[in-house]
């Protein structure tokens, strides 16, 4: 018996790797996807070129921004530390990662179409007749047990329907794992222009403290000199309303100071330690200077670009599924297997059993097939327009930042020059009014140009210093990806 049920199991091994053999061929199937070409890029080739722009985009002294790292850009390591917990614990790039994984899940699932289920049943049953529903007309009892090896409403995919889906759902998989990046590059420059940001309005708190300090000491002395007649009540107001402008000051940048905290915070995902801020943009270690390349072919492949890219390709391959709808559907049941009405009698000689069940489905009319088709269609050209129009907002984003890096130096400059200048001046007024020459009015004004001119440096130098870390970004800083060789 241990002989024949051996010789049985061969038999099933023979019919099932016969059956798989086929399952080979079969899955070497066609596809009806139309060929896919890349939409040309709607924006100029090269970079544009004025007196707003920086006159030699490849600067020798400058870093290419598509292969320079993150810690290679922002090499303050008080930035990166925090720039480090945001990474690990920020949770929209959490959500985003998880977006990632789902999107590997359901290709998964849906590459799994391609292969038929094979299953196991083992069965058995145990039934009384009675005597009136026998067909001998005796009461008996009947039993039947059974195991199959089969696979269950496998459909062949002939014209390539689900190979189609399989590589929509491919293409969103990979289009999610780029959106990934660019979140993550989002994340890294939102947190350095926020510590920017923070750091900018603590120096104008600690400027506005200074200038209450001189202003009380002024006052002071100018309401001595009203308690004896020499000087007029007027005066002795204006001298008050330095020290309350810059009272309303303090508590102005106290305010702005405290919610750049709070925003750093929620971008780190925790509280970040009070050792880690920076108090004035002088301490922040400079950011290197990059160039976005000669030609503006490289925003594609930024990461942002690169998912609306896959994202039409996915659209590309929607339109092979839809296409294959028209086309018959063939699908198989099979199994292998051995039955007897005896448990012991499973694996006699001559209990094998099997079944071959193909269906075919032809479409004669339904409209919902040519109206699906049609939607495909559309969505292709919506995905042609929505990566059109990411190129654009992305050159005319890198455009912006360069037009600010070609000005903002002449900014600084002549900024510092008004400072010095102004500074000068209210050096001077303080003199002729203490030597009596001039009214106190010359040295109110000329502190607030002063005060206002410092303001507007620290401002000035926070553009230049955010405007670099935009350009890293809108450029894909960080290096770009490689592509995927998923099947």
């Amino acid at each position: 018996m241990l002989i024949l049920a051996h010789q049985e199991i061969r038999a099933m091994n023979k019919k099932l790797f016969f059956l798989l053999g086929v399952i080979a061929v079969i899955l070497g199937g066609c596809t009806l996807a139309p060929q896919y070409f890349r939409p040309d890029a709607p924006i100029p080739a090269s970079w544009p070129n004025g007196a707003a722009y920086p006159a030699n985009h490849a600067n020798t002294n400058a870093f290419d921004a598509a292969h320079l790292k993150w810690r290679e850009f922002l090499t303050d390591e008080r930035l990166q530390q925090v720039i480090d917990m945001a990474l690990a614990n920020n949770r929209d790039l959490r959500l985003a990662g998880l977006n990632v994984e789902r999107a590997r899940a359901m290709y998964g699932i849906q590459r799994a179409e391609l292969f038929p289920a094979l299953n196991a049943v083992g069965y058995g049953s145990k039934e009384h007749v009675p005597g009136d529903l026998s067909t001998t007309g005796r009461s008996m009892t009947r039993e039947s047990y059974g195991v199959n090896l089969g696979i269950s409403s496998w459909e062949i995919d002939f014209f390539g329907r689900i190979r189609g889906i399989k590589e929509e759902a491919l293409e969103e998989y990979l289009a999610t794992e780029e959106a990934a990046k660019s979140a993550r590059l989002l994340l890294i420059s939102s947190v350095a222009n926020a510590y920017l940001a923070l750091a900018a309005d603590s120096e104008k708190l600690k400027l506005a403290g200074s200038v209450l300090e001189t202003s009380k000491n002024a006052y002071e002395l100018i309401k001595r000199r009203y308690d004896l007649g020499l000087v007029s009540e007027l005066a002795l107001r204006q001298a008050q309303t330095t020290v309350d402008s810059a009272k309303r000051d303090i508590a102005l940048y106290t305010q702005l100071a405290a919610q750049d905290e709070n925003a750093l915070n929620l971008l780190a995902g925790t509280p970040v330690p009070a050792e880690l801020l920076s108090k004035n943009l002088g301490s922040v270690i400079t950011l290197k200077e990059v160039f976005p390349g000669i030609s503006s072919e490289t925003l594609l492949r930024r990461p942002d670009i690169m998912a609306g890219e896959h994202r039409l390709k996915a659209a590309n391959a929607s339109i092979g599924a839809a296409r294959a709808a028209f086309f018959p559907r063939i699908s198989l049941t099979t199994a292998v297997g051995t039955a007897s009405a005896e448990l012991s009698g499973l694996f006699r000689a001559g209990s094998d059993t099997w079944s071959f069940v193909p269906q075919i489905i032809m479409p004669i009319f339904d409209a919902r097939v040519w109206s699906a088709y049609d939607a495909t269609k559309v969505e292709k050209e919506i995905a042609v327009a929505q990566y059109e129009k990411v190129i654009q907002t992305a050159f005319r984003e890198v455009v912006d930042a360069l037009a600010v890096k070609g000005t903002v130096d002449s900014q600084l400059a002549a900024q510092q020059s008004l400072v010095d200048a102004t500074a000068e001046t209210f050096r001077l007024s303080m003199v002729r009014y203490e030597k009596g020459i001039d009214s106190y009015l010359g040295v109110l004004d000329a502190q607030r140009s002063l005060y206002t001119s410092q303001q507007g440096l620290i401002s000035i130098r926070l553009i230049h210093l955010t405007n670099l870390v935009r350009l890293y970004a809108v450029l894909g800083g960080g290096g770009f990806s490689i592509p995927h060789e998923i099947k």
